[in-house]
């Protein structure tokens, strides 16, 4: 726990919250070391029955601090990151997001391996990777074009077209869409019936939804993180980043 991740534990529930939404909840590495951690010591406690990820102020979160990231060597497959990846793809305990606002890069790819993913109405998915000179990750190369097809997938991944929660909706990605103002409501309810569930037969089935693509994912996840690892020494990774910041178009010409 830090002052940008909160993670409580109540009657059975792991709440996680992102909590820096003077960043719009970017996600830094020990951020992602707090999230990976929490998510594989609940199943790890033999308590735990229902994961919730939220997010604080006006976004669920804004993808990787990219300055913060930069530093990272994401070479290595222990790292924070990866490791909350690998989590969330094994997880044997139902997960529900609530997201708002903006969902950015692993703000999008993270909520394929929840189980339920509630989106107020107005809330904006995109996965800039390409823009930014890198691959996708989470295995969101494979998983998204099984659940939304090959070419509205090429729009999301190639073309780093936004959509919106409907659309989420409509291609599997979320769960439910309901009014911002009931967004708390809606996850309570869900994770109040969920609770209400005998356990045993709920973590099994939960188990057999996941069964059989789990080795496929895990091994996506690889062969995306290596790539993603090269990608970050590249001019085109450089080029991108240098152009955020300065705020100005970037130029990828030879």
């Amino acid at each position: 726990m830090s002052d940008h991740v909160r993670v409580e534990k109540d009657a059975g529930v792991l709440s996680i919250t992102l909590s820096r939404p003077e960043r719009r909840n970017a996600i830094t590495v020990a951020m992602y070391g707090i999230l990976a951690d929490a998510i594989a010591g609940a199943w790890e406690d033999g308590n735990t029955r229902v994961i919730t990820i939220r997010g604080e102020g006006q976004d669920f979160a804004a993808g990787n601090d990219l300055a913060d990231f930069l530093d990272a060597d994401t070479r290595d497959e222990d790292i924070p990151v990866w490791r909350l990846l690998r989590a969330l793809a094994e997880c044997e305990i139902p997960i529900v997001a609530s997201v708002h606002g903006n969902c950015v890069g692993i703000g999008t790819t993270m909520l394929l391996h929840c189980d339920f993913v509630i989106a107020a109405g107005g809330t904006r998915f995109s996965m800039p990777f390409v823009d930014l000179g890198l691959v996708p990750e989470a295995a969101s190369s494979m998983l998204f074009p099984r659940l939304a097809g090959r070419r509205r997938a090429a729009r999301y991944l190639l073309l780093a077209e936004p959509f919106g929660a409907d659309e989420a909706l409509a291609i599997g990605l979320a769960s439910h869409v309901v009014p911002a103002s009931a967004l708390s409501e809606t996850a309570s309810d869900i994770v109040g019936q969920l609770l209400a569930k005998p356990p045993e037969a709920l973590r099994l089935t939960q188990s057999l939804l996941r069964r059989g693509a789990q080795e496929e994912i895990l091994e996506r996840m690889k062969v995306e993180s290596t790539l993603f690892a090269e990608r970050l020494a590249s001019s085109e990774v450089k080029e991108a980043i240098n152009a955020f910041f300065e705020k100005r178009k970037p130029n990828f010409a030879a």
